[in-house]
């Protein structure tokens, strides 16, 4: 029987990888979509030479993407970031598919920033948002060394708004504490189980 797809996103700052890393302490597969392309990015990674042919300079000593690069390139002319994804989205996918077709858990979680943005709720059975008060994402992201404001908001213009995705949702969790986290987390899981009860 194939594992019940539980997909999780939300907005910059809102607690995703934390709410992730609690999923996974209990015992839910994870698999990461900015982990996948961390993995292709890099040396030996099935990206890089395919990058590197379509985008000269892209690469940098290791044979590795580079990031600042490909951020420089994408700010200069706009259409590199179509070049990027028509390369990169489908190393994605089979990334994706390998670890769906190897999950023997009867409930996994596919963490995607982007998901409703790219249209991949529709391959899961269910979806988890992540949320937290306005001012509490803000100062979140804001802690981070390498964010600006400007920065945040170009971010935040890429993303669904946090309402709209709360309300095209399954699940909500609250990140506002751990704890609480914690325990939303445990009472999706369990609310996944009845559901794979009733259908078996």
């Amino acid at each position: 029987m194939r594992p019940f797809r539980l997909g999780l996103t939300g907005s910059i700052g809102m607690g995703k990888s934390t709410t992730a890393q609690i999923f996974a302490e209990e015992g839910v597969p994870v698999w990461d979509a900015d982990a996948a392309v961390h993995r292709l990015y890099a040396p030996g990674g099935a990206a890089a030479p395919a990058l590197g042919e379509a985008l000269p300079g892209a690469l940098d000593a290791e044979g590795g993407v580079d990031r600042a690069a490909l951020k420089a390139m994408i700010a200069a002319n706009p259409t590199v970031l179509d070049r990027l994804n028509a390369i990169v989205h489908p190393l994605v996918a089979a990334d994706r598919a390998e670890f769906l077709a190897a999950a023997t858990a009867d409930i996994v979680l596919l963490d995607i920033p982007l998901l409703y943005e790219s249209g991949l709720e529709k391959d899961c059975d269910a979806v988890v948002v992540v949320t937290a008060p306005p001012e509490v994402q803000r100062a979140r992201v804001l802690s981070r060394e390498t964010m600006t404001p400007a920065m945040f908001e170009t971010i935040l213009a890429r993303q669904l708004p946090d309402a709209e995705k709360r309300a095209r949702s399954d699940y909500v969790i609250s990140t506002l504490t751990l704890e609480a986290a914690r325990a939303s987390v445990k009472d999706v899981l369990a609310d996944i189980r009845r559901r794979i009860a009733r259908n078996t």
